[in-house]
């Protein structure tokens, strides 16, 4: 990774960066971490995989009974609907049935339980009687091969099943488990260091002094770096001095492979954080063409990324699921997951003036046909925090969109994948 002061020049204006340029520039910027971990499977939830599963066997490992019924040869289905066949046995799951299925014949099996040889045909019990002979006679309309599972038909010996950049979920913890594989080899969690700044910023619990705010986007960053399966480093609140600041550059950039700050990204006097990039790594971009969150700085210090985040809660939560989660994602090894984006229509009327990317804080509901829909609330300050908290999408309306009247189909980007 490079560092020195190789970025952009941001001396006087510099033009606004679509978001889509902003979030490809920084993804093509990342390489992923390059230390490795061998983890037992069951802790391996979450985590990277840095080597595919190949499949040391078949699953299933052999053609086994998807009910409960009569295995027989489908040469004797006509036979079982008349005559019915002699029962020859029965085979439970761990408990094969000795010997074959011959003609005439059937053996009673259990779901789960090896298909006894010669039979290719499971009857489910619900269509079988038992006649007083003992005899099993068969009711209903059957067909060859039904309700057989045929060894390998999930899994082949030798296929990949998961590729290398997955990231592991319940699911793919339960597939690896059926291939008798007790351990994963995964990328080390990424390492981010991440703190605040401003004089104004008061932790949750001590009383406020005149002119404080307590600092949630701290409780932010830890929540959503947390649930992005990175290593946190909280470092804490700094003051507004340049000092300070540069200390806290410094510190984080020893300790970690990215860094994230909230606050200080402005022009203010004392706005410390993006001239110490500036001074002390590389600023690429400080200004995206969005709202809100329009001052972001994005570069490197030392060997780390640089998210210099804006101050404002909702700038802060919405810049780090459009630019920060992403480049994570590719940190930690694992292919950037571009935001699922729906197109339903709003029921209240919206508006974009701004000449930028609006990420309106929207929910989900149904119209009066019980069809799919979204709405808001017309509280969307960037500093309103309760419009993240009670919102469950971004409505993301273009720089262009002027007037949007209600019943127009947006673009709703759903926080099910994001958060």
């Amino acid at each position: 990774m490079k560092s020195g002061n190789q970025g952009l020049p941001v001396q006087g204006p510099t033009p606004l960066l679509p978001v889509a340029e902003a979030r490809r520039r920084i993804v093509d910027s990342v390489s992923p971490v390059t230390g490795r971990e061998r983890l037992a499977l069951r802790d391996g939830l979450g985590r990277v995989l840095a080597e595919a599963i190949v499949s040391p066997l078949q699953v299933p490992a052999f053609d086994n009974s998807a009910m409960d019924g009569y295995a027989l040869r489908a040469a004797d289905l006509a036979l079982a609907a008349t005559d019915g066949l002699a029962l020859a046995g029965r085979a439970l799951a761990g408990a094969p049935h000795e010997g074959a299925v011959g003609p005439g014949q059937c053996v009673r099996i259990m779901t789960g339980a090896v298909l006894p040889a010669g039979a290719d045909t499971v009857v489910m019990q619900e269509q079988a009687e038992v006649l007083a002979e003992g005899r099993i006679r068969l009711t209903g309309e059957h067909r060859a091969g039904e309700n057989v599972r045929r060894a390998g038909e999930d899994v082949e010996r030798g296929q990949t099943v998961l590729e290398s950049g997955r990231r592991l979920t319940p699911a793919d913890i339960a597939v690896i488990a059926s291939l008798g594989i007790a351990e994963v080899q995964v990328h080390r969690r990424p390492r981010v260091a991440f703190f605040s700044t401003g004089d104004e910023l008061c932790a949750p619990g001590q009383p406020l002094q005149p002119g404080q705010i307590y600092d949630s986007n701290r409780y932010a960053l830890s929540g959503m770096l947390r649930r992005a399966g990175v290593e946190c480093l909280d470092l804490g609140v700094v003051p507004d001095r340049r000092e300070a600041v540069e200390q806290a550059f410094r510190d984080a950039a020893t300790m970690a492979d990215a860094v994230i700050t909230s606050g200080g990204v402005s022009v203010g006097e004392a706005d410390f954080v993006k001239e110490t990039l500036e001074r002390l790594g590389q600023v690429d971009f400080w200004r995206i063409r969005m709202k809100p969150g329009k001052p972001l700085a994005f570069g490197r210090v030392g060997d780390a990324l640089f998210f210099g985040l804006p101050g404002n809660p909702v700038s802060t939560m919405v810049t780090f699921y459009q630019f920060v989660q992403p480049a994570l994602q590719a940190l930690a090894g694992a292919p950037p997951t571009p935001p699922l984006r729906l197109r339903l229509p709003t029921r209240v009327p919206l508006r974009n003036r701004s000449g930028r990317t609006d990420f309106q804080r929207g929910r989900l509901c149904h119209d009066d046909q019980g069809r799919p829909c979204v709405t808001m609330d017309r509280q969307q300050g960037s500093h309103i925090l309760t419009s993240m908290s009670q919102a469950d999408c971004f409505i993301v309306l273009p720089p262009d969109a002027g007037e949007i009247p209600a019943g127009t189909e947006v673009e709703v980007e759903p926080f099910a994948g994001l958060i």
